[in-house]
Parts: structure tokens; sequence; C-alpha cells
């Protein structure tokens, strides 16, 4: 069987609120535990008008004391904007409040503009060609062989993930025996390439002794293929968004997106958002079916940015109930 999991960043929509949005998120988080969903992640990203979960720890702590058995935690923390001892010592409370429900997910990337990027790290200097270096240095005070003591965090062992949108992080992941995330929500393609380099590369770790490989993709289902289109639309236009350099909160949906997008425009989303999977029941079945044969994913994590809370549950809710049918 396939492990189904949620990654969400708690969208701020047009007409809401960021308590809506955090508070949505828990109850999506709720709705996933009861659906068998394995685990729910929260995305780091700053500067941005539709996502309200930047200070992803809190919201992880948020949304843990609200559920009791899913998993929870980052895809991901972007560590280049982290002091490591702060995350280690950040972690460290989370699984110690939530033991053995706390997931660490890494990526290299600053999870916004240069600008908030620099505002964020400040004098440290460090940006994505450290993140080696950096990691280790995490991993080490998780293992209490630095100087300084991460209390809490010190002999804690919950699981480190890297995640990435291109072949680098597949590389380290292998390297170094570690789960590993692809972006495919966003990279579709680079997809395979980084997968099958992971899984070519993968060297067994205490952590691991196989490859555990773990994709995430947009998946909007609706009862019929023309409303799952219709939903996809705000995703879209979010997109549009941030091409245009005009991001804003997360849109309602619009019957065609003929007339908002220009030609250049549509092919850059289909580059971007190729990969989404967007349809009724049987469309969605075919097409993660599909994906996992393709991919050989031990795990598929599902976004959907979908403007209203009850389809956007709903959506989750149907996917669920294909996805935990399907295998490898």
């Amino acid at each position: 069987m396939v492990a189904l999991s949620v990654l969400d960043v708690s969208p701020i929509i047009e007409g809401g609120t960021v308590q809506d949005s955090l508070r949505n998120s828990l109850d999506l988080a709720r709705h996933a535990e009861k659906w068998g969903y394995t685990r729910f992640w929260l995305a780091e990203h700053h500067n941005s008008p539709s996502i309200a979960s930047s200070a992803t720890s809190v919201v992880i702590g948020h949304v843990a004391a609200g559920t009791t058995s899913i998993r929870v935690g980052s895809g991901g923390i972007m560590l280049p904007n982290h002091a490591s001892l702060a995350i280690a010592e950040q972690f460290g409370t989370l699984e110690a409040l939530y033991p053995g429900r706390i997931d660490l997910g890494l990526g290299r990337a600053p999870g916004t503009d240069q600008r908030t990027a620099a505002a964020l790290r400040g004098d440290s200097g460090r940006d994505g060609q450290f993140f080696p270096e950096q990691l280790a240095e995490l991993r080490a005070y998780f293992a209490g062989r630095m100087p300084i003591r991460a209390i809490p965090g010190e002999g804690m062992t919950l699981p480190i993930w890297l995640l990435g949108s291109s072949d680098y992080s597949a590389r380290l992941a292998a390297e170094l025996g570690l789960p590993f995330g692809f972006a495919g929500h966003f990279s579709p393609q680079q997809l395979l390439p980084a997968l099958e380099l992971y899984h070519r590369n993968f060297q067994p770790s205490r952590t691991l002794a196989e490859p555990y490989a773990l994709v995430a993709i947009n998946v909007i289902a609706a009862e019929t293929d023309r409303e799952a289109e219709r939903l996809a639309t705000s995703g879209q236009q979010l997109f549009l968004s941030f091409i245009r350099n005009r991001p804003g909160p997360l849109p309602a949906p619009v019957d065609s997106m003929e007339g908002i997008w220009t030609e250049r425009e549509k092919l850059a989303l289909q580059q971007n958002l190729g990969g989404s999977i967007v349809g009724g029941p049987d469309t969605v079945r075919e097409k993660l079916q599909r994906l996992l044969h393709d991919t050989k994913a031990n795990e598929i994590m599902a976004v959907a940015h979908i403007y209203d809370h009850a389809a956007r549950l709903r959506s989750y809710e149907i996917t669920a109930e294909i996805g935990h049918k399907l295998s490898r």
C-alpha cells in the first residue's frame, strides 16, 4: 500500500483572515487523521499574502495539539533562514510535547524573495551553498556532539527528511541515507530524474536500510471533472499573481481562465503546474496510479489550493477514498 499525506500552507483566501486560515488548517488535519492520512506537513514561506504558515514551528505545535495520532511536521523548514541551534531546540521541544509524531523536513531554498531572505538571515551570510554543513551541524546538535547543547533537542531521534525541487537534495539524501521528498507540485519536469538519481545512489544508513521517496503533487478532486477544473482555477490565478509580481490572497475560482491569462502565461503555468492531478474520482484514480507507476514513490503528499474550505475537505476525502486502494 502507498501512504497518503497532506501538505498545507494555511492558505489565506480573498475576504478571509489569518485566524480563519489557521483554524481551517487544524480542521483539515483533524479530518485527514480520520481519513487515514499518514502525516500533515506545513510549509515555510514568507512575505506572501496568501500563506499563514510562515512561523512554521508554531503552526506545527497548533496542529499537533489539536490532533492525536497523525504525524505533523515541516514541508519544510528552509534551513538557511535559521540558526541550526534554534531549529534543534524548536523541534526538540515539539518532539518532547508530541513524542513519536513530529517530522523535520528541510529545504535549502529561501521560501521567499531575496530581499526577505536577507531580512530573515541578518548578518549570517548563509545561503543554500552552506546547506550540507548546516545540516551536519543540526544533526550534531541532536546527537549531542556540539560544545553548546540543544536542550530540548539533544538525544531526540525525530525523522529528518531532505526536500527539494531538483537533483541537489536528491543526491545529498541518497549519500546520507535519508528519506527524500520531491516538490512535484511546482517542479514536475525534474521529478523523474531526481527520483531516479536518489534511488540509484542511495546508501543504506542507520536511518534507512532502503530508499524512501515521497512525492508532493497538486491533487484537486471533486464529484466531476468539470467541477474539479473550476476549483483548480484558484491555484492557477494564485500562480499568475506570483509571476506578475502582484501576489495576493487565494482568489475564488472562475468558470474559465480564458481572458485572464496570456498564451505565454498559460505556457508558464503548464510547465510549473502541469503535473497536477485534477478531476472527478475516475480521473484522479487513473492519474494517481500512473504517477505511482512512473515514480515508484512510497508516499504521495497531496497539495490542494482550493478557495472554499468545504470543497477542500471534500477533495481530500475523495483522494483518501481512492488513494488507500492504490498500490505501487
